[in-house]
């Protein structure tokens, strides 16, 4: 039956062993899958009903009626008196389905920063909430939800984020969306619709920024940072309305917004009638003092506030907000429900609940004790083995900036060379939107800035911990150590 030198029966086996009732379609489907896999080629000659029958130990009617309806299908083709074949309608599917999850490959040390330690999440305490949601859901919950998401959710989270980040929380302006990616692409698409076709973003700054309102039309202008923050001369000679901001933590370069740059932003966005969009991503965790509050709290009628959960609980959860000024809320809100009809319901209600009982907070304070333990395990085994580390940036987050002594550099050798031994890691310069020196929207000063940083010998690497535990990061942190001195 097959053409390989194979036991033509093989494919057909677990059919024998179907309940008597089911036998019948077990042996049509087995027919169709090996076929659709390429494990009965086309041309095959299939045996006759007779001796199929007898070997599986059916009936030779039930085998008849599975070769007329595979005929029937295209599946199979006969002819009187000429048996029974494959026919050639059928192109083999692929073997199975490919993952193009974004994972690092074979990487004995992975210090890629932005993924928490996915290990850490409370399957307990998330079991739990789902099994009582389940039980309590009013069944018209299961029907399509308002698009800004489930009222209970919206609440809960008005409540968590004007209590945790100092918010001006109003739930009728919040939005559930599927993580930072979908409010990004939103607020992309709103701004388009007011006439907005340049958005700021960071640089050195996240990529997928830039790719979001790319996608959403717009053209995005790279700005500089300063110690303080955005540097205010280049955003004001950009002549841009909107711009993207991780004010609490900047990524990648780990700064905060010190208080004055804060405030001149907000003036800035009143004077040219635009928004700020504050991407608060790792906002809860601060390691030497209380987080600093969100810049959304300051005017919430100028600052586009989002959140998610990929850092706190899993990005796989695919679970954030948006929280709107007036003058966007109904735009993002309608353009939310075009996109998707709203969130599921299911998970909006677990995690309202989850938010409720206090288990979110429970798992952050949790979350929080474990990545100052690795980040001090990190900055501990730079200095041991890298001496001379400058480590930069607040105490917070889930990465830190460090400079390597200008004798393990210049850059691109550096990260060359640990590549080889195994260990992922990136240098600060993969961060950077491409844009001359010459552009004239950068200040002097900005622009040797970012000379330097492509320039300087001194390896500045953007190291994440929260992924690995104290033991992986010394063995990590000690394997770039021995490949940089090879």
């Amino acid at each position: 039956m097959a053409s390989s030198g194979t036991n033509p029966w093989e494919v057909l086996r677990p059919v024998a062993d179907a309940p008597a009732r089911t036998r019948g379609r077990a042996l049509q489907e087995a027919l169709r899958e090996a076929i659709r896999a390429g494990r009965l080629a086309p041309g095959t000659r299939l045996p006759s009903s007779r001796d199929l029958a007898a070997d599986l130990g059916v009936s030779r009617g039930l085998v008849t009626e599975a070769y007329e309806q595979l005929t029937a299908e295209s599946y199979l083709r006969s002819g009187r008196g000429a048996g029974t074949w494959v026919g050639d309608a059928v192109r083999a599917a692929a073997p199975r389905a490919r993952d193009r999850a974004p994972r690092t490959r074979d990487a004995r040390a992975d210090f890629v920063p932005g993924s928490p330690d996915l290990s850490l999440f409370p399957r307990a305490a998330w079991a739990a909430a789902q099994r009582a949601v389940l039980a309590e859901l009013p069944h018209r919950d299961l029907g399509y939800p308002d698009p800004r998401g489930l009222p209970r959710l919206r609440t809960a989270l008005a409540a968590l984020l004007t209590r945790r980040r100092g918010v001006a929380a109003d739930p009728e302006r919040l939005v559930v969306v599927s993580g930072v990616a979908q409010a990004l692409a939103l607020l992309g698409g709103a701004l388009h619709a007011r006439g907005i076709r340049e958005v700021g973003v960071e640089d050195p700054g996240s990529p997928p920024h830039a790719e979001l309102y790319a996608a959403a039309g717009l053209d995005v202008v790279p700005l500089p940072l300063d110690g303080e923050g955005l540097a205010l001369g280049p955003l004001r000679r950009a002549r841009v309305r909107t711009v993207v901001t991780t004010p609490a933590h900047q990524f990648p370069t780990g700064i905060a917004y010190a208080p004055r740059r804060r405030a001149e932003l907000l003036e800035w966005a009143r004077a040219v009638d635009g928004f700020v969009l504050e991407d608060d991503y790792d906002g809860d965790f601060r390691y030497d003092r209380d987080p600093v509050g969100a810049l959304q709290g300051l005017d919430p009628e100028r600052v586009v506030y989002t959140g998610s959960v990929s850092k706190s609980l899993a990005p796989g959860l695919r679970l954030g907000w948006l929280l709107l000024p007036e003058a966007l809320a109904e735009d993002v809100t309608e353009r939310k429900r075009t996109a998707d009809l709203g969130h599921p319901a299911l998970d909006q209600a677990l995690f309202a609940r989850f938010v409720e009982q206090g288990d979110y907070d429970r798992h952050l304070r949790r979350c929080g004790r474990a990545y100052r333990e690795r980040r001090d395990a990190l900055v501990s085994s730079l200095a041991d083995h890298f001496p001379g580390t400058e480590v930069s940036g607040i105490a917070a987050g889930l990465h830190v900036i460090a400079t390597l002594p200008e004798r393990y550099g210049p850059e691109g050798r550096f990260l060359e060379r640990v590549a080889r031994a195994g260990v992922a890691v990136r240098g600060l310069e993969e961060y950077q939107h491409a844009r001359g020196d010459d552009d004239p929207g950068l200040a002097p000063s900005a622009s040797s800035t970012r000379a330097r940083v492509r320039s300087d010998v001194r390896p500045r690497l953007v190291l994440g911990y929260a992924h690995l535990t104290p033991g992986r990061i010394r063995t990590g942190v000690a394997l770039m150590a021995r490949a940089a001195g090879e």
